[in-house]
């Protein structure tokens, strides 16, 4: 896997970049806190599991009281870490399940855009959105490009945009994506007072 800098964190950089079921949780944490926060969590949840990576079988086979409570901190992992302990448990059980445990199978050999689209929107706690910029993400910065992907990933799959996670690649980037969002949220709250 290619070297990412999303949780503007060498250490939890480099799980994400090494780590492909760490990858997906930290998308499935990108939620109603900032982006970093989301992709520096599977970092903080292997620590406090005391493992080098993030092995969805041991996360699946952690008692949900437990798991919760690793997801509480202090910090918390997530602002609803209770929520959150229980999703990233149903994602874990989900890869081992239907993928033996290997996150990576999820984009392997798959054959286009669409079908790689389909698969992570059938990820528990993955909706379109969420599954379109990881489609953008695996496309723009991991070189899985199956035919059609850009497609399959909407506007987060345009070429130099700064839409989403899929475009970070350094603290400006960072910064163009946030004020990116921050027009988009503006431009809708502003179509509401309408």
């Amino acid at each position: 896997m290619a070297a990412l800098c999303i949780a503007g964190d060498p250490q939890a950089d480099a799980l994400l970049s090494t780590d492909p079921f760490a990858l997906l949780v930290g998308m499935l944490l990108d939620q109603q806190i900032p982006m970093e926060k989301a992709f520096s969590g599977p970092a903080v949840i292997a620590a406090r599991m005391g493992t080098a990576g993030l092995d969805p079988q041991a996360v699946a086979d952690c008692p949900p009281e437990e798991f919760e409570t690793l997801m509480a901190g202090p910090p918390a992992v997530h602002r609803y870490h209770r929520n959150f302990a229980g999703r990233v448990q149903t994602l874990a059980r989900f890869v081992v399940d239907t993928y033996g445990g290997d996150a990576a199978a999820i984009w392997a050999d798959v054959e286009d855009g669409p079908a790689l689209l389909a698969r992570l929107k059938a990820l528990p706690g993955f909706g379109e959105q969420k599954a379109k910029i990881f489609v953008a993400l695996l496309g723009k910065q991991l070189g899985v490009e199956p035919a059609g992907w850009r497609e399959a990933a909407g506007d987060y799959g345009t070429p130099g945009s700064h839409r989403s996670v899929a475009d970070v690649v350094d603290g400006e980037s960072l910064l163009k994506v946030r004020e990116f969002k921050k027009a988009m949220k503006a431009e809708a709250k502003a179509k509401a007072a309408r």
